[in-house]
């Protein structure tokens, strides 16, 4: 698992979101679940953007494909990505986003670009804090907010 945020640096997108969709359906053949178009699409929608979506977004963009118009289309298909760890709910957004490290266990910090929207995902600092004092750390959110480098060189 790399620590550097795919979200603000330069990378194969068209390979992030193969190779994020592949995880994706071995994860589910392995754990014996559906993969539905659906969900794929949600999955595959949330990793094109690179950003936070709200699920009235992720919907229009699921009926502009033919999946329907009603919001529980949209709402189960992000609580099952989220169920299965490949998208995360940003709390501060009420907005979801792809999990950068599908099927690795980690406590994810998310930076948050207020200029583009865009959203980087890093691990968070580890809890060895916890564990010492002996708190069992059962989630950890943190999201920060500020500009990426490309909306700092802005004009």
């Amino acid at each position: 698992m790399s620590d550097h945020p795919k979200g603000f640096a330069r990378h194969d997108h068209a390979a992030c979101v193969s190779q994020a969709l592949a995880a994706a359906e071995a994860a589910c053949d392995q754990r014996k679940v559906q993969f539905t178009p659906v969900r794929r699409r949600t999955l595959e929608i949330l990793l094109e953007a690179h950003a936070a979506l709200g699920a009235y977004d992720v919907l229009a963009r699921l009926e502009a494909d033919g999946f329907g118009d009603k919001p529980p289309v949209a709402y189960r298909a992000l609580t099952f990505l989220v169920e299965q760890g490949f998208v995360h709910r940003l709390e501060r957004l009420n907005a979801f986003v792809a999990c950068s490290h599908p099927g690795a266990t980690h406590d994810p910090a998310f930076m948050i670009c207020r200029g583009c929207g865009k959203v980087a995902e890093a691990v968070a600092a580890d809890q060895t804090f916890a564990a010492a004092t002996g708190f069992h750390v059962e989630q950890t959110v943190i999201e920060a907010e500020g500009l990426c480098p490309a909306c700092q060189d802005a004009p």
